[in-house]
């Protein structure tokens, strides 16, 4: 069996429910989602699992010392070829196998209502999400310790702070 091939024991992805983003976004961060999946993950995906900090903000190449997302927190689990992303109220949770029945199918981060679709891939150890209708993409990778997360208009430097299965409360999610 090579690394990444799906271990013998330990519940796979397809046995935790989809998760959707609850009315009004979370308040708390919840508890991870995956923490029983023992499933390795796919060959094409970045080992992005942590809960990682935004240190960085870049804007047209220029650091930027104050921006909305400076200091937020994301939590990223994965498991085969599943991944879910916690962070900013919403819960996105998708496949990244390039559908957009599998992909995200959740609501905004900016209104907790507005619906949105998206195809979810892992290219070249690289997660990328492509919204539906839209001519964008929305990149996470690994530099060495670091994630990096390209974004509409900025590109951020996380720094991990914690494992994929730690809980959170409101304390540790200051600065």
């Amino acid at each position: 069996m090579n690394e990444k091939s799906p271990l013998l024991s330990g519940d796979s992805p397809d046995s935790v429910p989809v998760i959707n983003t609850p009315e009004g976004g979370f308040k708390e961060f919840p508890d991870p989602f995956l923490s029983t999946c023992t499933t390795n993950l796919v060959d094409s995906a970045p080992d992005l699992r942590g809960v990682w900090r935004v240190y960085e903000v870049q804007v047209d190449g220029e650091l930027q010392q104050e921006h909305l997302i400076l200091g937020s927190i994301q939590r990223i689990e994965q498991s085969g070829d599943r991944i879910i992303i916690t962070s900013g109220g919403v819960i996105h949770d998708m496949r990244c196998d390039g559908t957009e029945e599998n992909g995200v199918n959740d609501v905004m981060a900016a209104d907790y209502k507005t619906p949105i679709k998206v195809k979810a891939t892992y290219e070249n150890q690289t997660h990328v999400l492509r919204p539906e209708g839209l001519p964008i993409e929305v990149k996470r990778w690994r530099e060495g310790e670091e994630l990096v997360w390209e974004y509409v208009g900025f590109t951020a430097r996380l720094k991990k702070i914690g494992s994929a299965n730690d809980s959170l409360d409101n304390t540790q999610l200051s600065d």
